[in-house]
């Protein structure tokens, strides 16, 4: 990829000509003067230089937009080349939460080992900020989750409607909460744990999936599994998606159930995807069967 493109996009990420040339390892004066020598190829300034950084005219901005798109393909290019190389052409590397995990990614993941025994597979559990980071770097094909509604379309990801998901709230055998209808009143009387809280650094993706936070939640892990302990001794109530609820019992850990007008809505599920992987044959049937198996677990309209 074009060096001085990098160095643009580096210069841009970082806010600062000195924090990139750093990054790049490269002196100041190389990297002023390539950006100069960019801008005069282009005839447009790409930089704001004001006291407090470098900031993007709407002319940067546009390269940067179609430069970052630029890039990953790039990067991600040389990964299948080098994942061709090592013969693994079958190789599969997808997404998801817990509960899809759960609900039906494992049994997919078994049955893909028996068809393909030698291939190499990788799954990763994360939260859908997460998993997009994931997904844009490349890491993985596709990942099922939730609708993030102001997405940057420019992002050049596909979402595929698979069905809906309701959150649940789980506690410990013998918590008073359980035996009888509740309210959400009653829930908030104790501690709240939420498993993959969302990390600050994800922001940039979405503000919406931040307006929740982690606020008040007595304890927050990336573990579910560290998640259900702290339920097991504690009082404390686990929000989690429903699906989960049968794998909970068998844990220990029981649904309560919840008056009617305040259960949580459902919220879209579906299988994301990048654009560039249309023209990939290979790539799209193994997002059509993950997406099948997704369709069945969530429900479809």
């Amino acid at each position: 990829m074009d060096r001085a493109l990098l160095q643009f996009l580096s210069v841009a990420d970082a806010g600062s000509i000195s924090l990139a040339a750093e990054r790049m390892r490269v002196t100041q004066p190389t990297l002023t003067f390539n950006l100069r020598k960019l801008e005069k190829s282009l005839g447009v300034e790409l930089f704001q230089r004001t006291a407090r950084g470098m900031r993007l005219t709407p002319y940067g901005q546009t390269l940067y937009e179609h430069g970052i798109v630029m890039k990953r393909l790039h990067e991600n290019a040389l990964t299948s080349i080098e994942r061709q190389r090592i013969q693994m052409d079958y190789g599969l590397s997808l997404g998801s939460g817990y509960t899809a995990w759960t609900g039906f990614l494992r049994a997919f993941i078994f049955e893909y080992r028996e068809r393909h025994p030698d291939v190499a597979i990788h799954v990763s559990i994360g939260n859908v900020l997460r998993l997009m980071d994931q997904l844009l770097a490349g890491d993985i094909l596709a990942f099922v989750g939730h609708k993030v509604p102001d997405l940057d379309p420019s992002l050049g990801t596909v979402f595929t409607p698979v069905g809906y998901l309701r959150d649940g709230y789980f506690v410990r055998e013998g918590h008073p909460l359980l035996g009888g209808t509740r309210t959400l009143s009653e829930l908030r009387a104790y501690p709240s744990t939420l498993a993959f809280p969302k990390e600050s650094h994800q922001r940039r993706l979405s503000s919406s999936v931040f307006m929740d936070g982690t606020v008040g939640k007595a304890f927050t892990s990336n573990s579910l599994e560290a998640c259900l302990d702290y339920v097991k001794h504690t009082h404390a109530v686990l929000q989690h998606g429903e699906l989960m609820a049968r794998e909970f019992e068998r844990l220990g850990v029981f649904q309560v159930q919840l008056a009617p007008d305040d259960r949580a809505d459902p919220v879209r599920m579906g299988v994301y995807s990048l654009k560039e992987r249309g023209n990939d044959p290979r790539a799209q049937s193994l997002i059509g069967e993950f997406i099948a198996r997704a369709a069945v677990a969530y429900g479809t309209d």
